[in-house]
């Protein structure tokens, strides 16, 4: 296995260890999930920076790396639905749509398409990444990374009005909003997708 590869192998192993240390009662390993997911995330850009300028592009690589950063982004989402379980009011007292619902939809359309379009990639067709896509991951990226520092700075200042006020926002309606958002932009790039595949096999049919 070769080096681009070990680091998205490392990347997955990461996620549980996030989650655990997301979902602890201390804050020290709370603020430093925080410190692991940010690795975890540096490692992504750093296995593609590395196979481009080494040329260490290989079939395996083309599986493994877009799966373990939605395994990762997975790992961030479910750690925010249990969250939501021990406190009600976390990302907005009010949900029109449960938020389960929303998350499972990310899930679920971010792990099965993605290993669908590496399947594909596999078999050589190539696919461009649509607008929508690249929208929704740069929201949900940025979701995240703001969720998950909040929450560890939060931790670290424990009791003071620096806290307060984080916790006050992250139980502000428009982060359930945000979400709401991202799902609706996931699941249009999921049927852009589609589209976009049915379009690709139908010209290598013909060509």
């Amino acid at each position: 296995m070769n080096f681009p590869n070990t680091l998205s192998l490392i990347r997955i192993l990461l996620a549980p260890v996030f989650l655990y240390l997301f979902l602890s009662d201390s804050t020290g390993l709370v603020a430093a999930s925080f410190v692991v997911y940010t690795v975890a995330a540096l490692t992504d850009w750093y296995d593609g920076w590395y196979a481009r300028r080494y040329g260490f592009k290989t079939r395996w690589g083309q599986f493994i790396d877009p799966l373990a950063d939605k395994i990762l982004t997975s790992a961030a989402f479910i750690g925010f639905y249990l969250m939501k379980q021990q406190n009600p009011v976390f990302l907005g007292p009010s949900e029109p749509v449960p938020l389960e619902i929303l998350i499972a939809v990310i899930i679920f359309r971010d792990i099965v398409l993605t290993i669908a379009r590496s399947v594909q990639e596999l078999r050589g067709r190539e696919f461009r990444t649509s607008m929508i896509s690249k929208t929704k991951t740069f929201i949900q990226m940025s979701f995240i990374f703001l969720i998950i520092g909040l929450i560890s700075i939060s931790a670290l200042a424990s009791g003071s009005g620096i806290s307060v006020s984080i916790n006050n926002y992250l139980q502000s309606q428009i982060n359930y909003y945000i979400l709401l958002l991202i799902t609706v932009l996931t699941a249009a790039s999921g049927v852009a997708y589609i589209f976009e595949s049915g379009e690709n096999i139908e010209k290598q049919t013909y060509n």
